[in-house]
């Protein structure tokens, strides 16, 4: 199931939840218990999700970063291997027809 629909999933569940409990034959202090837990699950699942979700976000956020250091290391390199080039062919023995 796509992400985008999951919002949509969730307020399905929760709609007939609610109703279920509404429409079933029980007393008001076991309505109350069942919303009550019924609630606490639906927070401990959102704590879960965002806990899941900052994971995720930490492992992009350090494959990007070990990414943009890699590069800045080939292109250290690179700079480096330029200067080195460009010293030896302009150096005291340089030719200067070349």
């Amino acid at each position: 199931m796509a992400d985008s629909n999951l919002p949509y999933l969730l307020l399905g569940v929760g709609v007939g939840a609610a109703l279920g409990v509404l429409l079933a034959p029980q007393s008001g202090e076991e309505t109350r218990r069942e919303l009550r837990d019924r609630a606490n699950g639906g927070r401990d699942y959102v704590r879960r999700r965002g806990d899941e979700l900052r994971e995720r976000a930490d492992e992009a956020v350090g494959r990007g970063r070990s990414a943009v250091g890699s590069q800045r290391d080939q292109l250290a390199a690179a700079l480096e291997a330029g200067r080195r080039a460009y010293r030896e062919a302009t150096g005291p023995d340089a030719d200067p027809a070349v």
